[in-house]
């Protein structure tokens, strides 16, 4: 008797249960990439392993399995992270903000504008991720300088940086990705008029949406956006320190006289940290723990109030008082100590861990005051609560330490060093590169891919690159992600998932026109990149997209350009890109800011975006 494979079986319905696989396959991703169960890179790896052994269903190999690793845009994306990171070491990103700075000066119009001026336009030919992340301490130097409020500029940087990836298809790590799906599906589909994008492809409708957007973000955003943060710089106040630092004197008969710092608080029982002691007038803070301890001495230290009472009993403390400004954190040494934000990155190898598991304090000679995650400031069990990418920690350290942390691919300091180590001779280097890798991509049959990784071996030859910072440039979970969801692509196309969908979206054309059609697909895929990754919204969206134009009988293309424009704008919600993390914390933003300022523009450049490609490829 024979057996009928899963492939042939049917569902319900009609649908397959390749189908049904597959979907469930996606909705397992979607709540994976939502949640963050997992790390973004683990996650990508459980995707390629379950393709794979549900292979009887997906429809996928092995080797298919494994062929985001290999794809085109996959290294592409390598590539021009490494080629950024050699302008930011060049300094050369650092000094124009610097410049634009300079013009600003206490005009909020002008540092608004020095801020979209500095975001847009070089987002178009750097990776705008990078550029984010190279101009946050920037942008925070320059709203404080200016007596402005760092959440009137930090969210319209992020904005901006989208707006002005969609100049090129460098521009993007999503651009480069949509280009490599869409020229796969018109070789393997023979889908006429799906290619590879051109580098300037779509330059002209880029330009278009960066005026109307940069528009929006100068006139409405102000109007919209809070003072979350003051524009006086005071770090105790913004993070609502005052019931957690207190001062105690140690009394003469303390069982822990004679202790060193380290041994004085039981850290296993108390969740509190020695950050400062004051002997005879003199303020020390780090190092710290080695210090024996004295009668009379003052303790500042990090707790609340009912476990600081519960220490002040146990070892006979008296409190002294609060320490009301930064200025009383501050040293009388020479080791002068400051307070600082530092944003976790994407690739960062803190995320995922925690502050105890990391031993951050010994390994970065740092204390942790308090930190926000996800719009919540935490001040409590700091230590046990997993750090993720976004999150935003207010640390005390010596100012040369602060320098180190600058310099640390770890973390984003949200202030510039103030003797950064730019390598600004190589400037020159750095510039005639890129200019010669757009250059070449455009005037010559190489592939962006090529012409990228040539880049990269010139920029390791003229000294702008260290051999070893190659592999620190790198964002690995981004490079996981995309050898993950581009199987999962595959998946849909070949299955018939993606046929399915499309027909089902199509079937809004006996009620809407074509263009009406290119416009939902803008939409979906606006909402769906808002809680899941850019880059996998593509991967799902472009096949279903390339599948309803087919039904319809529209322009694939324009689609597959709706459907990128969109993936690349996500201005709803802080999880949608990588940016709107980024300036998440410093700008002290809560969810709701995202979606009150990026809603409005969201519909807009729906309307302007879909309007600008039926004027110029037709729907």
């Amino acid at each position: 008797m024979s057996v009928a494979t899963p492939a042939t079986v049917s569902a319900l319905g009609g649908v397959s249960v390749d189908v049904l696989v597959v979907f469930a396959v996606v909705l397992g991703a979607l709540v994976l990439f939502v949640t963050e169960w997992l790390p973004i890179d683990v996650t990508a790896i459980l995707i390629m392993v379950v393709l794979v052994v549900l292979g009887d269903w997906t429809q996928v190999s092995t080797t298919e399995s494994l062929s985001g690793f290999s794809n085109k845009a996959t290294i592409a994306v390598l590539a021009m992270l490494i080629l950024s990171t050699g302008v930011s070491r060049s300094g050369l990103v650092q000094i124009v903000g610097r410049k634009l700075s300079a013009f600003a000066g206490d005009s909020r119009r002008r540092q608004l504008a020095a801020t979209i001026g500095a975001g847009g336009p070089v987002s178009g030919f750097i990776n705008n991720t990078p550029v984010v992340a190279i101009l946050v301490p920037v942008i925070s130097d320059l709203a404080h300088k200016g007596k402005t409020s760092p959440s009137k500029l930090l969210m319209p940087l992020s904005f901006a940086s989208m707006l002005g990836g969609m100049l090129t298809l460098i521009g993007t790590s999503t651009n480069l990705l949509a280009s490599e799906t869409a020229a796969r599906l018109g070789a393997e589909q023979g889908v006429e008029g799906l290619h590879a994008f051109s580098m300037f492809e779509f330059t002209h409708l880029g330009v278009v949406v960066l005026a109307v957007g940069s528009l929006y973000l100068f006139v409405v955003a102000p109007r919209l956006l809070p003072d979350r943060v003051p524009a006086e710089e005071d770090y105790l106040a913004e993070y609502e320190m005052g019931d957690y630092l207190s001062e105690v004197v140690v009394g003469e008969h303390s069982p822990i006289v004679g202790k060193t710092v380290r041994e004085a608080i039981d850290f296993d029982r108390f969740d509190a940290d020695v950050l400062g002691l004051v002997r005879d007038g003199e303020r020390f803070i780090e190092p710290l723990g080695q210090k024996v301890v004295r009668a009379g001495d003052t303790l500042t230290i990090r707790t609340d109030r009912n476990t600081l009472g519960d220490i002040a009993t146990v070892d006979d403390l008296a409190l002294s008082g609060t320490p009301e400004e930064e200025a009383e954190l501050e040293p009388t040494t020479q080791d002068e100590q400051a307070l600082v934000e530092v944003v976790i990155p994407s690739g960062s190898s803190l995320a995922g861990e925690t502050l105890a598991s990391a031993t951050f304090r010994q390994r970065y000679d740092a204390n942790v005051l308090a930190f926000r995650s996800r719009g919540e400031t935490v001040h409590e069990r700091m230590d046990h609560r997993q750090l993720r990418v976004g999150d935003t920690l207010l640390v005390q350290a010596p100012r040369e330490g602060i320098d180190r942390l600058s310099a640390n691919q770890d973390f984003i300091v949200a202030h510039e060093p103030e003797e950064p180590d730019y390598r600004t001779e190589k400037i020159p280097y750095a510039v005639a590169i890129v200019l010669g890798v757009v250059l070449a991509a455009t005037v010559t049959p190489f592939h962006i891919v090529t012409t990228a990784l040539a880049g990269v071996v010139a920029m390791v030859g003229t000294g702008v690159l260290h051999p070893s910072e190659v592999y620190e440039s790198v964002d690995w979970d981004v490079i996981f992600l995309l050898a993950g969801v581009i199987p999962l692509g595959i998946a849909l196309e070949q299955t018939g998932a993606a046929e399915l969908l499309g027909g089902l979206v199509a079937s809004t054309a006996t009620v809407l026109p074509a263009i009406g059609v290119l416009w939902v697909f803008y939409v979906f895929t606006g909402v769906i990149t808002s809680v899941i990754s850019n880059n996998a919204s593509v991967v799902l969206m472009i096949p279903v997209a390339v599948e309803a134009a087919v039904e319809v009988g529209s322009n694939p293309f324009a689609f597959v350009l709706a459907v990128t424009f969109a993936a690349s704008t996500a201005f709803m919600t802080p999880v949608g890109y990588q940016t709107n993390l980024f300036v998440y914390g410093p700008g002290g933003y809560t969810f709701g800011d995202f979606f009150r300022v990026g809603l409005p523009l969201q519909l807009l450049l729906s309307v302007v975006t879909v309007a600008g490609i039926a004027v110029f490829w037709g729907v």
